[in-house]
């Protein structure tokens, strides 16, 4: 299983358990779609670019 893979299996199983915690689901989206892009946007450019090429070149894989 990829890396990739298994962050999104992470982040369903993250989100089926704030849903079993009674959270409303646009919570549940929130935190599921937020922690990742604030992560994301804590990274200084050079990480970033660094970032999407790595993915760019897993893609031509």
């Amino acid at each position: 299983m990829s890396r990739n893979a298994k962050i999104a299996v992470g982040g369903v199983a993250v989100g089926l358990v704030l849903l079993l915690l009674g959270l409303p689901l646009w919570v549940v989206l929130l935190v599921v779609i937020g922690i990742p892009a604030a992560g994301y946007l804590a990274l200084d450019p050079s990480q970033r670019r660094r970032l999407r090429r790595l993915s760019r070149k897993e893609i031509g894989r």
